[in-house]
């Protein structure tokens, strides 16, 4: 899977050889370390790492906290602190703002919080749009405060930048979201003002708000943090209600997908940023295993935490440095669950495999008991994807697995869909739909696991294909496509400059409308060819500047209407029926004067977790830092769009 930016400390790279500890304070001195250390993996980026602009983005805590207990702790061995805070100071301090790109806003902590005078006690609506997927992962607001024909009229009427920014969630007159700063808001929808702020708390998850009298206003609001915990809070307040222990050892373990609520009990996935730290020729590859944790909703005491693979691990071979290798590994799950209260299940979408010790619990849908953790059922649907960073390079590590695997594992929640009952049935089925980044659907039986159903939409690559998301509401799946890979390399091959060392499918991205029952292709529409403006970002790398359509974002949808965004900063309104572009806005051709101050913030990427979509507003990210190097900025915009801007 790809190792997404969304956190710098899960956007994983290889070190080169452990340089030795004792560099001064001085930032000349970080300099140093960072040139010895770091710079043949981020200037120019190395495939999914982060380049030093976007480093630049994270403060100085973070950088430092992320090679003493992160992602990047088994390849900081041997630096000391001052070695650590030296880079720190190097990467973020403004005498290295020569080498952002022009027109970069300033990184970490942008803007001024303006508070909101007044904060009202929060009231749920008809409106609400409360976690990442809705309903049952549906992503489909059934009431959502405008019509159909409004749809052309939206306009931007606020904006307020931040540090890489999550999907926001609303419920009535306030909106919470999570950003890579580590402020967690909780702001104004209707003026973006700050209604309160968390400090330190590094996510990028989507925030889920619960009535719940475990918090004393009756709203409670959680997020999953770079450091494998949970943290609960009065939603009216921001006070800290608890805070789960850390969900695993392994400092290479993160939350990328939301934490969902059920019941009494808090599901957690568990990733990691393993296939990106086996680069590194020293590093034991792998060991870690996908997981899902229980908690208690009332406590955040872990209740069961349930290991996908089936397999155990065990020593399989040493690699050409003499380090023992291990497997099965792999099988991380990316994407929040999806629970179905009906049968008790909590179904969850796996990564690929990490190594070529075979397992049957990589690429895989999973079905788990909600009370016990045991596995109901588990369905494969892609055997030996077997896959760490670099080994598409014509150069690869020494840790990449025979055979090497395309990473078409899946990053999208699954989406439980209700059938309409056929002539003769009291009641209708259920179908489970799922997609994957080979840019395959499928359709599963939800008590069993049996695959009924496949319909290929895209050419499919390590960066989808099908990469965050899909939606459906009454009638119809809807799926973005973005064979992103394939568009970069299509750009870059004849300019003898592909970042890929195989030719990539030819690419087919857009918008899919597909029958549940059947996987019938309803409509599609491809991914208009349009002008983008990209600021500051780390396309030079990656796509040489191309303005790339993909439509990697995961959609949303209203009656009547599909909003999906696209690389290239487009974000748009289909009609649901038919498919035809209803409003297109490009988030890229203006720069905005954001509510907390930033002037002329530029947009970029719409990648990530897509629009929600609440009391007669849509709220979404542009700029997002994804792992395509494409187009992101590291500070992200969030628009709030209304009928005629008012």
């Amino acid at each position: 899977m790809r190792v997404s930016i969304w956190l710098a400390a899960l956007a994983v790279l290889a070190l080169p050889p452990i340089f030795g500890s004792g560099a001064a304070h001085a930032q000349s001195a970080g300099g140093d370390v960072f040139a010895a250390r770091c710079k043949s993996c981020h200037e120019p980026a190395v495939d999914r790492a982060p380049d030093r602009a976007t480093l630049a983005t994270m403060p100085p805590a973070a950088i430092v906290d992320t090679l003493t207990n992160g992602v990047m702790k088994p390849m900081a061995a041997g630096l000391s602190d001052d070695d650590k805070q030296a880079v720190a100071a190097f990467l973020t301090t403004t005498t290295t703002a020569a080498a952002r790109p022009q027109g970069r806003p300033t990184p970490a902590n942008v803007g001024v919080d303006v508070k909101c005078a007044v904060n009202p006690p929060i009231k749920a609506t008809a409106s609400d749009w409360t976690s990442v997927g809705l309903d049952r992962s549906h992503r489909y607001q059934p009431n959502p405060g405008l019509k159909t024909a409004d749809v052309p009229k939206l306009k931007v009427k606020w904006s307020f930048a931040m540090s890489g920014g999550s999907m926001p969630t609303v419920i009535g007159d306030w909106l919470f979201i999570t950003n890579r700063s580590g402020k967690f808001y909780a702001l104004d929808p209707a003026t973006g003002c700050v209604r309160w702020v968390v400090e330190n708390a590094v996510s990028r998850t989507t925030p889920m708000i619960v009535k719940s009298d475990v918090s004393p206003s009756g709203w409670l609001t959680m997020i999953g943090e770079r450091t494998r915990t949970v943290r609960a809070f009065d939603a009216q307040t921001g006070k800290e209600i608890w805070r789960s222990a850390a969900l695993h050892a392994n400092p290479v373990v993160g939350i990328t997908g939301s934490p969902v609520v059920s019941g009494d009990q808090v599901f957690v996935p568990l990733t990691s940023g393993e296939e990106g730290a086996a680069r590194q020729p020293t590093y034991a590859c792998c060991y870690f295993q996908g997981a899902l944790a229980a908690l208690d909703l009332k406590t955040g005491k872990t209740l069961w935490n349930t290991t996908i693979l089936p397999e155990p691990l065990r020593p399989s071979h040493k690699n050409s440095a003499g380090v023992m290798q291990q497997g099965p590994a792999g099988g991380a799950i990316w994407s929040a669950p999806t629970v179905d209260a009906k049968r008790g299940l909590v179904y969850v979408a796996t990564g690929d495999s990490y190594t070529d010790v075979d397992t049957k619990g990589a690429d895989a849908i999973v079905a788990i008991d909600t009370k016990t953790g045991k596995i109901r059922w588990s369905n494969q649907v892609q055997e030996k994807d077997n896959f760490i960073v670099g080994c598409t390079d014509a150069v690869k590590p020494v840790n990449c697995p025979s055979p090497d695997g395309p990473d078409y594992d899946f990053g999208a929640s699954p989406i439980i869909f209700h059938l309409a009952p056929r002539k003769g049935e009291k009641g209708g089925k259920d179908v489970l739909l799922a997609g994957q980044k080979s840019g395959v659907v499928f359709g599963m039986d939800p008590d069993t696991g049996k695959s009924l159903w496949s319909r290929k939409v895209g050419g499919g690559s390590s960066l989808g294909g099908i990469e965050w998301g899909m939606a459906a509401d009454l009638k119809r799946l809807y799926v973005a496509n973005a064979d992103t890979v394939n568009l970069i390399d299509e750009y870059l091959r004849p300019l003898g400059k592909s970042p890929v060392a195989i030719k990539e499918p030819p690419s087919s991205p857009g918008l899919y409308a597909i029958a549940p029952a059947s996987g019938k292709l309803l409509w599609s529409v491809p991914a208009p060819k349009a002008p983008c403006h990209y600021a500051g970002d780390r396309t030079r790398d990656r796509s040489g500047g191309a303005c790339i359509r993909a439509q990697s974002q995961a959609p949303s949808v209203m009656p009547g209407a599909v909003f999906s965004g696209a690389m290239d900063g487009w974000f748009r309104a289909y009609d649901a029926a038919t498919g035809k572009i209803l409003w297109a806005d490009s988030t890229t051709e203006r720069t905005y004067d954001t509510v907390n101050q930033v002037k002329g913030q530029p947009g970029g990427s719409m990648d990530g977790l897509g629009a929600a979509i609440a009391g007669g507003r849509v709220f979404v990210m542009s700029g997002f830092n994804g792992a395509a190097n494409t187009g992101g900025n590291g500070t992200n915009v969030l628009l709030a769009y209304t009928v005629d801007g008012k």
